[in-house]
């Protein structure tokens, strides 16, 4: 398998070189590489995402520019406003959860109290049940004044 390839350097509007690569018989895909175009490498490379913004003057006085700084600044204090809300909402949303929390709590302090006073009582019962019932097959006979003299 032979990896022969051929190089095709151009040079954009920027004063950048774009080398296209060619590999023969690998199938590989062709893959753009940035090198500055002088070569004690004075410059950066500019990746083409960027190469179409060009950085102009803009004149401060002008309609459009006073335009899109109103609505920048519109969108600032409506994304500043929507975050103090949401800071706003989440902190109320602790207040309720603490409370709940506190209700919670003192409803399981209630609730175990009441199951030990029950468990008691049940305890309770259950020991004056055990001493009231006599084992099976120990009758004791009784007689009594009226069955005897007869």
């Amino acid at each position: 398998m032979s990896k022969t390839s051929q190089q095709n350097p151009t040079t954009d509007a920027s004063g950048v070189s774009v080398i296209h690569t060619q590999a023969h018989s690998s199938g590989l895909q062709q893959v753009p590489q940035l090198v500055p175009v002088s070569p004690g490498g004075g410059g950066k490379a500019v990746p083409p995402s960027k190469q179409g913004k060009k950085s102009s003057f803009v004149d401060r006085n002008s309609d459009e520019y006073r335009q899109r700084r109103e609505r920048n600044n519109m969108a600032v204090k409506k994304s500043r406003l929507k975050s103090k809300q949401k800071a706003q909402d989440t902190l109320q949303r602790v207040n309720q959860l603490k409370e709940e929390n506190e209700r919670l709590e003192a409803k399981i302090k209630l609730l175990t109290k009441e199951l030990s006073v029950l468990k008691d009582l049940f305890l309770e019962h259950a020991h004056n049940f055990a001493d009231n019932v006599q084992p099976v097959g120990t009758e004791t006979t009784t007689t009594t004044p009226e069955n005897s003299g007869q």
